[in-house]
């Protein structure tokens, strides 16, 4: 028996954690090399979007071409393994930092998108909303030569579109008051959402334990989570490639790809389980 899987049948109710490792077998590309260091340049800045319409046409430009395959993203293994976990009442609440709602698409319903959705956009000034792909053939219309164009994935959504002049990148307002349109997602600099971290810290505290899943825990929203709940003296296991901001508060540490380390949990050893 893995040490993982003795992890998991010594603590019935679990606080599980996931970042972009846990969506890198559906294609998504993450952020961090083993080291914990940004692979590419950081994400857009909030403050930023919000201030400069060049940051705002060069988002959308990039997102378009991204959003072509990032929108046809299907949950993988990992996935479904945490969702038969919750079918077997062994989740008390998993919150993930990713925006690609492929823990819903599994079948897991106990979740919380501690970093908000990228398959919704909304106004920031009168809160209108509207799918994703909706919004999609917006972006197509008015930049019919960007559809002709291809890059290389990056992390939600986004694709790497260097070179290119996005000046004359056309960006939808909001129809109804005109305002700035944004993915419903927290951008670096932008705050969660204050229930979405209370939610959070009830289900850890009451957890058995906290399992971390395909995240190197370098952003402080949901490192805050463990840290918590490490000093709060419940166990903490985490599974992902190279080194953690917890690596210090670790009971179990397993450095391996997440679908290797949930295969026990790939069929029906599943009924195995207490």
């Amino acid at each position: 028996m893995t040490p993982l899987r003795q992890f998991i049948e010594a603590h019935p109710r679990l606080f599980v954690l996931t970042g972009a490792g846990c969506s890198t077998d559906s294609g998504i590309p993450d952020y961090r090399d083993r080291d914990g260091q940004w692979k590419r340049t950081p994400p857009v800045n909030f403050g930023v979007f919000m201030r400069e319409p060049a940051t705002r046409q060069r988002y959308w430009a990039r997102s378009m071409v991204g959003w072509r395959r990032f929108g046809r993203a299907l949950p993988n293994t990992t996935h479904h393994a945490l969702a038969l976990l919750e079918q077997r009442g062994q989740v008390e609440l998993l919150v993930t930092q990713n925006v690609d709602r492929l823990h819903q698409r599994a079948g897991s319903e106990r979740v919380i998108d501690l970093h908000g959705r990228l398959d919704e956009v909304r106004c920031m000034s009168c809160d209108w909303r509207l799918a994703r792909h909706a919004f999609q053939h917006q972006l197509v219309e008015r930049n019919p030569a960007w559809a002709q164009l291809d890059a290389g994935d990056a992390p939600d959504g986004d694709a790497d579109l260097d070179g290119e002049d996005f000046s004359r990148f056309d960006v939808p307002p909001c129809p109804h008051c005109g305002g700035i349109v944004k993915p419903d997602v927290v951008f670096f600099g932008e705050p969660v959402p204050r229930g979405r971290v209370e939610t959070a810290t009830l289900a850890w505290q009451a957890a058995d334990a906290v399992l971390v899943v395909g995240s190197s825990l370098m952003v402080y929203s949901g490192y805050r989570f463990v840290d918590a709940a490490a000093r709060a003296g419940k166990p903490v296991a985490a599974v992902t490639l190279g080194r953690t901001r917890a690596d210090a508060l670790l009971t179990l540490k397993v450095d391996a790809p997440c679908h290797e380390a949930f295969a026990f949990l790939h069929g029906p050893t599943l009924l195995a389980i207490n």
